[in-house]
C-alpha cells in the first residue's frame, strides 16, 4: 500500500475528481467535462503549489470527510464552504483560499457549501490516478474518468502518488460574488420563438430547478412560445447552449452535457458568467440579458485577466 493516502470517513454528495477536460471529442460523443467553477478549480491548485491542470476533488453541496495518513502534505478548499480540521482531537475551524498542513492521523471534515453548489479540494502533491483521454475528470453518466467513471464512496482510500513538498502559507482574500443577470448570445434558433416567447426569455426571471447537476441546469418561469417546432434535427451543442424544449422552460447544458441535441437553441451562457451560474442553488433566480459576440469576447478576456490577477496575488 501506498505510505501516503487518504481514507474516506464519508464520500459526500457528488465527490469526483476533476482537472481541466478533454479536448478535441466531441465527434465521438464525448464533452470536455472538467472542473464546473474554473476559477475556483485554478485557485485551488495555485494555493497548494501545483500546475495549472492537476487534479483536484470537485464537491456538490456536501464535501468528503478524510483521514489522511502518511508524510505531511498542504491542502487547500476554493469556494464558499464550511470545513473543520481535526487535530488530536482539536479541531480547527477551516478558512478557504488558505492552505493548511495535513499530518499523519489528521481529519478533514468538509461540512457544506454555503448558499453555493460546487467546492473544490487541492493538495501539495498528485493523486494516483488513471488517466482516460490525457484528463481524469469524471462523468459519472458515461462511466468515463478516473475512479471507474464513478462519485468517491465511503471506505474508499485514494492514493496520493507524490508529494510536492511546497508548504508556503498560501493565503488569498477573495468572496465569491453571486450572479443574477446571465449574459447571453443568442441561439442559432432564436427566431423559432415568438416576439412574445423572446420577451419573455430576456423580460422574466426564472428559477433554478431541483433537476440540475453537471449535465443541465433546468430553469422554471413562464413557458417560451415556439412558432416553428419544438424539435430540430438533433445537432452540435456546446456548453452553456441554452435549449428550450416543449414545455417551454430552458435547460442550460453544463460540462457534461450530451453532444447533439434536438431542442430549439434561444440563446448560449457567455464564458465570462459559467463560474458564477454553475454555483446558482435551486430556487436562485435568474434573469437573461443580451450581448453580442464582440462583448461576449470582451467580458471573457476580463473575466481571464482578472482570474490571473487573483492566481499572482498567491
Amino acid at each position: 500500500m501506498n505510505k501516503n493516502y487518504f481514507e474516506i470517513i464519508r464520500a459526500g454528495i457528488n465527490s469526483t475528481f476533476q482537472d481541466l477536460g478533454r479536448n478535441n471529442l466531441y465527434h465521438i460523443g464525448i464533452p470536455f467535462s472538467g472542473a464546473m467553477d474554473n476559477r475556483n478549480y485554478l485557485l485551488a491548485n495555485k494555493l497548494t503549489g501545483n500546475n495549472h491542470n492537476d487534479p483536484v476533488i470537485e464537491f456538490a453541496y456536501q464535501g468528503p470527510h478524510l483521514k489522511y495518513h502518511g508524510d505531511k502534505i498542504n491542502i487547500a478548499i476554493t469556494g464558499d464552504v464550511s470545513f473543520k480540521i481535526k487535530k488530536s482531537d482539536n479541531p480547527i475551524d477551516g478558512e478557504c483560499y488558505q492552505s493548511f498542513i495535513l499530518e499523519n492521523g489528521d481529519e478533514l471534515d468538509i461540512i457544506s457549501t454555503n448558499k453555493s453548489v460546487y467546492g473544490y479540494l487541492a493538495i501539495s502533491g498528485t493523486f494516483d490516478l488513471k488517466f482516460q483521454w490525457s484528463s481524469c475528470s469524471t462523468n459519472t453518466k458515461a462511466k468515463i474518468g478516473s475512479n471507474n467513471g464513478e462519485k468517491l464512496s465511503d471506505n474508499q482510500k485514494i492514493n496520493v502518488k507524490e508529494i510536492n513538498n511546497n508548504f508556503v502559507n498560501g493565503k488569498l482574500n477573495y468572496v465569491n460574488t453571486k450572479i443574477e443577470n446571465i449574459r447571453v448570445i443568442k441561439g442559432t434558433n432564436f427566431n423559432y420563438f415568438s416576439e412574445e416567447g423572446k420577451k419573455i426569455f430576456f423580460k422574466n426571471e426564472f428559477k433554478v430547478s431541483k433537476l440540475s447537476d453537471r449535465m443541465g441546469m433546468r430553469l422554471e418561469g413562464k413557458k417560451i412560445e415556439n412558432i416553428v417546432d419544438t424539435n430540430i434535427r438533433s445537432e452540435g451543442l456546446i456548453k452553456g447552449v441554452i435549449q428550450v424544449p416543449a414545455d417551454g422552460n430552458p435547460i442550460i447544458m453544463l460540462s457534461d452535457h450530451g453532444t447533439i441535441g434536438g431542442y430549439p437553441k434561444i440563446g448560449v451562457v457567455v464564458s465570462a458568467d459559467y463560474d458564477k451560474l454553475v454555483q446558482l442553488t435551486p430556487g436562485s433566480k435568474v434573469k437573461f440579458q443580451e450581448v453580442d459576440l464582440n462583448s461576449a469576447e470582451t467580458l471573457f478576456k476580463l473575466y481571464d485577466l482578472e482570474t490571473q490577477n487573483l492566481i499572482s496575488q498567491i
